[in-house]
């Protein structure tokens, strides 16, 4: 009798083989992109004052010596947002200005308070980060917007846009704006991709290769930003130019990629500043980002400056802790933070918004 040949065994199912952490990251981000990020133009000033009872917001304004730009933001890019219900409170924080910023920011509308005078138990302000810091003990808006002072075109898509998302989906937590930044040269050429210089030869490399899902976000450093109240009480502020970078990564890291979201609010002239001034900025944009890649990294001491001699610079790089920890410790609010808050007439109280998970 033929033998049969014997029947072939079953083979083994093959093993799963996970995907590259990369690939994962890639479309994270690809699907971000899609969901996240938005254009000014979807936030009419219509649709926001038919949600402007979701939550109060407040506008804060940091400024050093812009009393040729500060009163047209207040006018142009805030004040149609105020009459239409949509803003609650705007606040400058000034610093010390010498040039009358004080005096046109409040006749164009603005509560005024000195960035010093605000918990002045913690010494005088060290810079732009520290004064927002300062500015979330003086307002109580629900989203709070920062916007930049020196704005040489100011329009109110930067803050509807950065508003908007806020207002109209409890599920986002925080907003950056991006903008086209051109270059303007001594001579009055324009370069059309000329601006955000500290943007692209830190930032984002920094965040490519460290924080990959923040990839996507054109403009890290951006000053035009709004976020919950609850989520930037949680979040510790560098002093300096670290601000923008580091709430960033660590609102990534308190409620994740998909509560954060980007709005294209157009193009945006301001002030450019001369190349070794931006090293000084990219120095704290380092550090910062340092910091939370090595939560024990040693505090750096200031940048070196070989044309002055090897001369140290010293560059404000510490970092206040989170407002909603030092309240638990001490109370709501320390008294002359209240009396501040106080001095201006306030709003009806809107009802409460939906608020981020700390």
């Amino acid at each position: 009798m033929p033998a049969f040949p014997e029947s072939p065994s079953p083979r083994a199912p093959r093993a799963t083989v996970p995907a590259p952490a990369h690939a994962v990251q890639d479309r994270e981000v690809a699907t971000w992109l899609a969901r996240r990020r938005h254009h000014h133009g979807a936030y009419p000033l219509e649709r926001l004052a038919s949600v402007a009872d979701a939550a109060r917001v407040s506008v804060v304004i940091p400024a050093k010596r812009t009393a040729d730009t500060i009163g047209r933001i207040l006018d142009v890019t805030v004040a149609p947002l105020v009459a239409a219900g949509v803003v609650d409170e705007v606040v400058v924080v000034d610093a010390a200005s010498d040039d009358g910023t004080a005096r046109v920011a409040a006749a164009h509308g603005a509560r005024v308070v000195q960035e010093s005078a605000v918990r002045p138990d913690v010494g005088p302000c060290r810079g732009k980060g520290d004064a927002m810091w300062r500015a979330l003990h003086v307002t109580d808006g629900d989203v709070v917007a920062f916007l930049d002072a020196d704005t040489a075109d100011p329009d109110p898509a930067h803050l509807r846009g950065i508003v908007g998302p806020l207002l109209t989906d409890p599920t986002v937590a925080m907003v950056r704006g991006a903008f086209d930044r051109p270059y303007r040269t001594a001579s009055g050429r324009t370069e059309p991709h000329g601006g955000g210089r500290v943007t692209e030869l830190m930032a984002r490399p920094l965040l490519n290769l460290h924080r990959p899902l923040l990839s996507g976000f054109r403009q890290p450093l951006a000053g035009e930003f709004a976020a919950r109240r609850t989520l930037l009480e949680a979040l510790p502020f560098p002093v300096g130019y670290g601000v923008e970078v580091s709430t960033l990564m660590d609102a990534l890291d308190r409620v994740g990629l998909d509560a954060l979201a980007e709005v294209d609010l157009g193009e945006r002239q301001n002030r450019h500043q001369p190349l070794r001034d931006l090293g000084l900025m990219a120095y704290a944009v380092l550090c910062a980002v340092e910091r939370r890649i090595d939560r024990d990294a040693a505090a750096p001491v200031g940048l070196r400056l070989p044309w002055e001699d090897g001369a140290v610079r010293a560059v404000p790089v510490d970092e206040r802790p989170p407002v909603a920890a030092g309240r638990a410790a001490t109370g709501p609010r320390d008294g002359a933070a209240a009396a501040l808050a106080a001095s201006a007439p306030g709003r009806a109280a809107r009802p409460a918004a939906v608020r981020c998970a700390p």
